[in-house]
Parts: structure tokens; sequence; C-alpha cells
């Protein structure tokens, strides 16, 4: 067995795809990211690699650069191995993304010290529960005319959540748009809050980011809107509506939690020095 990259996203996907489908929760992340490429979104020097056993895909890893490394629901003895040959090919990796095993091994294993880490956990929808008291205001769909606002909250929560500041998601955030992904949240006749949950793919939508402003917050919208594209994406056919949270958030796992999500299980992403 060894490790094969490709920058052919389209055969990538062909054998890479249906392998990360067959658990499409705990793969959650690289399918959304792959679909991303596909449209054309984080594809300058994307790494797509796949481990393969008598022609037959058994893991596989993925990064789009300035995001850390992606790994799914892989075997950990096949991790040391990515990352000697990432190292062999002097691959610039900013952190480790994935499940908590995996992604400790992946660190362990990696040339440069972790410098930090965000503890995660990834939570699915059970039974939807209306946020009680209910926050003033009402949720709309996102459109064209709110595309400069929310790539300002989107580069703001990335900035809070992942420490990733100066990258210009204006693409992503008008792909989303385009594709009814985004929720705002109106209250007092104006945007207090927004989140987002992608389109099913293998019956499987994922929310976030979900963000309220520093100035709006306290005040229920952030439940609000999680409540409110949750029962958006179930609405759409979403037979599995997942959500990732910081750990160290207790406010926040708190409340997904009073609105019906259930653990899963945890992930971590670390960074390198």
């Amino acid at each position: 067995m060894t490790w094969i990259f490709t920058s052919d996203v389209e055969a990538y996907t062909g054998v890479a795809e249906p392998w990360l489908l067959r658990d499409p929760v705990r793969n959650t992340v690289p399918l959304t990211v792959l679909r991303a490429i596909r449209d054309g979104l984080w594809g300058d020097d994307a790494l797509l690699g796949r481990l393969e056993r008598d022609g037959r895909v058994v893991a596989a890893a993925i990064q789009t650069p300035p995001h850390a490394l992606l790994l799914p629901e892989i075997p950990a003895d096949v991790v040391p191995e990515l990352a000697a040959r990432l190292i062999e090919a002097e691959r610039a990796i900013s952190g480790v993304s994935g499940p908590l095993p995996q992604a400790e091994v992946f660190a362990a294993s990696w040339w440069r010290p972790e410098a930090g880490r965000r503890a995660e956990r990834l939570y699915r929808l059970d039974a939807l529960v209306p946020p009680d008291p209910p926050a003033d205001g009402a949720s709309r769909v996102a459109e064209a005319a709110d595309l400069g606002l929310l790539v300002r909250w989107s580069e703001e929560f990335q900035a809070e959540a992942e420490g990733i500041a100066h990258v210009d998601l204006t693409a992503l955030v008008a792909s989303r748009i385009a594709r009814r992904e985004l929720v705002v949240w109106e209250a007092g006749g104006r945007p207090v809050a927004f989140a987002g949950a992608s389109v099913p793919l293998g019956g499987m939508s994922r929310v976030g980011p979900v963000y309220t402003p520093p100035e709006a917050r306290g005040k229920g919208h952030g439940t609000a809107v999680s409540y409110a594209v949750s029962a958006k994406a179930a609405a759409e056919g979403a037979a599995e509506v997942l959500l990732f949270t910081d750990l160290s958030n207790r406010t926040a796992n708190a409340i997904y939690q009073a609105i019906g999500y259930r653990p899963v299980s945890d992930y971590v992403s670390i960074t390198f020095a």
C-alpha cells in the first residue's frame, strides 16, 4: 500500500467519494470540502490523497491551503506513513483536523511541534426542539443584497473560531447564497445573526458557520438562527443534520443540546509551530 496524490479533482472524486460516503456523518467535512473544490473553490494547490489496497480506497486525506489537513475516519496505523510522505514532499501543513485519535497520531508524526489545539465535538440532530424562550425576530433565507455583510461576518467568524485571517471569502459566501444555504436572523428590522447549512450530500447536511456579532450577543439570536437553519435542512431532505462545536465554548454546547443535538464523537484541530 502507498499513498497516492493527485491534482485531478474529478478523477479523485470518482474513487474517493464513494469511500467517504460509506460514513457521511463522520466524513462530513471532507465530503463538503471536496464538493467545494469541484465547484471551483479552494482549488489552488489542493492536496488530494488516497491510500489503496488491492485497487480499492481504504483511506483519504484532503488539504486546501491555508487550511489544515483534513483526516476522515481512517485507520490510525496508516497515518504515520501519510505524514512521512508529506514531509518527504516538503508539503506545507499548517495543522491537522479530524477525529481525535487520528489527528493526534499525525501530530506526533509531524516534524514541527504542536503550537495549539481546539477540542471539538461532532453532534447530530435527534428531535428538533424550539428555543425556550423564543427570541425576538424572524429568519429569512439570505439574498444577494446580503453578500457584503455576510462576507464580513464570515471572515470575523473564521478569525475568531479558527484563527485564520486575511482570506477573502467572497466567492464562497456568494456560492452559498446562490444555493440558498445561508439563513439570516433579523430583529428590530436589521440582521443580527446568520447561519449556514450545506445542501444535503449523501443524506447529510452540516450546519456552520453560526455567527452573531459581539454587539448582538446574549439575546438568543444565535440559538434562534441555529434552530431555523436546522429546521430548513431537515425540511429540504437531510436525513442527518450535523454540526461541530468548540468544546471550550460551554454556552454553545449547551445551546445546541437544548434544541435537540446529541454527541457523536470527539474531534480536534491542531496547529503546528
